[in-house]
């Protein structure tokens, strides 16, 4: 999953949206497709050669500079709807939270209720995306674009 739907699909999507001249969606697309293929490489090296496992801090730092990437996009959606928004701030706080983890572990489970969220957030726009254009009009909601 974490190659093939969490990482080269997301890799294909953004390359789409760099055609339709969409530099959120292209920087979104292809930057969390190779988190993907990054993390599953970390693992699998773990895996394959323990020497080179990371520790704690090394994932902390791996974790927060994802984060600090997220909040960055998370402005970047400031001009978009609702639903993207909650989306970039719900998956930023999880990349926080997981960070916090390494450290503090009574936090995971706080961290995997916010990923579940964030999960459903992003299920629930792309299911609001297909839905609403095959009525051609929207069914479920996701909030106002914000006006210049």
């Amino acid at each position: 999953m974490g190659i093939f739907y969490g990482g080269l699909a997301q890799i294909i999507a953004g390359i789409m949206e760099f055609r339709k001249g969409n530099t959120f969606g292209t920087l979104a697309f292809t930057s969390y497709g190779l988190f993907w293929l990054s993390l599953v490489f970390i693992i699998i090296s773990s895996v394959e050669r323990p020497a080179v496992t990371p520790d704690n801090t090394a994932w902390a730092a791996y974790l927060f500079i994802w984060g600090l990437f997220t909040l960055m996009m998370f402005f970047g959606t400031l001009k978009m709807n609702r639903a993207l928004q909650t989306i970039f701030l719900s998956l930023a706080i999880l990349f926080f939270l997981l960070t916090a983890a390494h450290f503090i572990p009574q936090l995971q489970l706080i961290a995997g209720i916010e990923g579940v969220f964030c999960g459903f957030s992003a299920f629930y726009l792309s299911a609001a995306e297909i839905i609403n254009e095959a009525h051609k009009h929207v069914i479920l909601p996701i909030g106002p674009i914000k006006a210049d």
